[in-house]
């Protein structure tokens, strides 16, 4: 995925000073982090909800008020579409469409296959979408650290989701539920490859994330409103609404966004591989939930792979060319 560094920007003069930076790991991989921990808490926060609300409801009355605020309190939201080329708004639209699918497909899926594993397979299967899509299209081509790392987060969520199986308390895992959860991986890596494109071609990135998770926010609307919405007049079904408005939505996406400005899609969806990790922490400490061992050395598996990622790779001394995509763990 290029970003400011890529051939898509314009490269200042050999001869200009240099600007204070902060693309190092406050500047990409720290936002991104601190997102995957708020979005952690989506399946904890979904499941307090009361019991007659439907799955894809709760998904869609976060980010419909979420991301509808978004796009107010975005600077250069409401101007963005005049500002970009006919292309960047089919961009846009797309973003759109990817974004409001991914509550449609992931909270049935939670709702079929429990928290954990629909996290783990939705977050596990990102970071594979993401990076087969940006070698596809030519924006980046993965190297081996990336493969390394991406593998070894893969399979701590792998033995994160299989440990209570593997120990003898698991249950089978609900078909469409996985397909439905990996539907909402594409959805996920769609939508962060065209936030970070768009972000590459020098838009704000609260403007980009505002206008797609604001018009997002209005397409899911419907869903909201065509269901039962008496949860939502309860103090408890507000409370989960708003809270996964204002935290998993509006400040999720707000760092997200700020991340994706510095670092690449396919580094940024593997990175966000700490939510399951999260979810399956508050799993155990707040709904009672019991992990084993296995899951427990997959969680260990799984920060691995993340220090990998986020580690800027060591290399000789001096000048160095970036990559094709201008980014750590791309070539």
């Amino acid at each position: 995925m290029p970003n400011r560094t890529s051939p898509l920007a314009p490269a200042r003069p050999a001869t200009a000073a240099p600007r204070p930076s902060r693309t190092g790991f406050l500047g990409g991989p720290a936002p991104i982090l601190a997102s995957a921990v708020l979005w952690g808490t989506t399946g904890t926060a979904s499941s307090l909800a009361p019991s007659g609300a439907a799955a894809a409801a709760i998904g869609c009355a976060g980010l419909s008020l979420g991301g509808i605020l978004l796009f107010l309190t975005s600077r250069g939201a409401r101007s963005l579409p005049a500002a970009c080329t006919r292309a960047e708004r089919w961009l846009i639209v797309l973003g759109a469409l990817a974004v409001a699918g991914y509550p449609v497909t992931f909270y049935p899926a939670v709702a079929r296959t429990g928290v954990a594993v629909a996290t783990v397979i939705a977050l596990g299967s990102a970071p594979v979408f993401a990076g087969l899509l940006s070698w596809i299209t030519g924006q980046a081509r993965p190297t081996a650290r990336w493969t390394g790392a991406t593998a070894a987060a893969v399979v701590g969520c792998t033995l994160l989701v299989l440990g209570p199986e593997l120990a003898g308390e698991g249950t089978p895992v609900d078909l469409t539920g996985v397909l439905l959860a990996m539907c909402a991986g594409l959805s996920y890596a769609v939508y962060s490859m065209i936030g970070g494109r768009l972000i590459a071609h020098r838009h704000a990135s609260d403007a980009v994330m505002g206008v797609l998770f604001g018009a997002a926010g209005l397409l899911v609307l419907p869903v909201v409103v065509f269901t039962d919405v008496r949860w939502l007049a309860t103090p408890r079904g507000a409370a989960v609404a708003v809270y996964l408005a204002l935290f998993t939505v509006c400040l999720a996406y707000r760092l997200f966004g700020h991340g994706l400005r510095h670092t690449p899609a396919s580094v940024a969806t593997s990175l966000t591989l700490a939510e399951p990790a999260v979810a399956a922490v508050l799993g155990v400490t707040v709904l009672g939930e019991r992990l084993p061992a296995v899951s427990w050395s997959g969680l260990a598996v799984l920060a691995l792979g993340l220090v990998l990622l986020a580690a800027k790779p060591a290399g000789p001394a001096g000048p160095r060319r970036p990559g094709r995509s201008g980014c750590p763990g791309c070539a």
